[in-house]
């Protein structure tokens, strides 16, 4: 029973359009496609307007986030979170599932998931295997764009789900929780570029990498729980002490936060500025990247 609420986490396309088909959309259940990419590669509102799982809304990450923040995606206020997905029409009643239309299966979808929980919502769920496999498995899509009747939603931060730069940067030196970077290998030594212009490759010290896309299988599907476990035991990841996972801006890390809850794990933390903030905040030293040697 406890691993199956774990594993409500994740939804498969089947039960989810079993869901639309039974008509049970509505006050009870919201999908939200939760998609974006850059904007030189695709636009994800027009592809949400062209084309969508039927009865979804457009949740725009770039709209329900700190806009006074010079960090990309940092976490919006209670108030704001409230306001935002109140009127998409969840309350904190709703069942909420999340996807995007990544090529990789899932992108985004799980920091919506983690938002919403950090947020104290426990009902949301990743649609697992994205839209990239709704599409592959069949099911129908529509360009009808959905008004739900808005709700209330009372959100409360919870803070122990996030941590800041002072608490990485004393974390440096005490260790009281584990930290790992869900970045690619190289941006994570630092012999890749980052995206985006003004800031380096590295990471923090004590970091351990795990690149978010080894989480998901070839087809974009979550990878078992013994897969997933064995990918934390080979980095000595110990799931039942506390762990907090950054990468450049606080998404991809949340792939992370997804695959240790489906392992029993509830309370993951994300550095919200993640290396976007250190970079520009830490000092030379409390930045390891072999880019200069490299660039050199």
């Amino acid at each position: 029973m406890v691993q199956q609420l774990f594993s409500r986490a994740l939804v498969p396309t089947k039960w989810l359009a079993d869901s639309i088909k039974a008509n049970r959309l509505g006050p009870s259940l919201r999908v939200l496609d939760a998609s974006w990419y850059p904007a030189e590669e695709r636009n994800a509102r027009k592809e949400y307007q062209e084309r969508h799982i039927p009865g979804a809304s457009f949740f725009d990450i770039d709209e329900c986030k700190d806009k006074s923040s010079p960090y990309e995606v940092m976490l919006p206020s209670e108030n704001e979170f409230a306001d935002y997905v109140g009127n998409l029409g969840i309350s904190n009643s709703t069942h909420v599932v999340v996807y995007d239309g990544d090529n990789l299966g899932t992108f985004y979808a799980p920091r919506a998931w983690w938002m919403f929980r950090v947020f104290g919502h426990r009902e949301v769920s990743v649609l697992n295997g994205g839209f990239k496999n709704w599409l592959r498995d069949g099911h129908p899509v529509t360009s009808e764009v959905s008004k739900p009747v808005p709700a209330v939603f009372h959100a409360k931060l919870n803070r122990s789900f996030v941590k800041s730069y002072e608490e990485m940067l004393e974390n440096i030196e005490s260790k009281r929780f584990q930290v790992v970077d869900s970045r690619s290998e190289g941006r994570y030594r630092g012999t890749e570029p980052e995206p985006g212009q003004g800031i380096d490759p590295g990471h923090i010290p004590g970091t351990v990498n795990m690149p978010f896309f080894n989480f998901l299988t070839e087809s974009g599907h979550e990878k078992s729980l013994k897969e997933l476990q064995s990918m934390f035991d080979e980095k000595n990841i110990d799931l039942t002490k506390p762990l907090a996972v950054t990468c450049r801006r606080g998404v991809t890390a949340c792939h992370v936060a997804l695959a240790a809850f489906l392992l029993g794990k509830e309370d993951t933390a994300i550095y919200d500025g993640s290396w976007a903030e250190w970079f520009r905040r830490a000092k030379p030293e409390h930045k390891i990247s072999e880019w200069k040697r490299s660039s050199a």
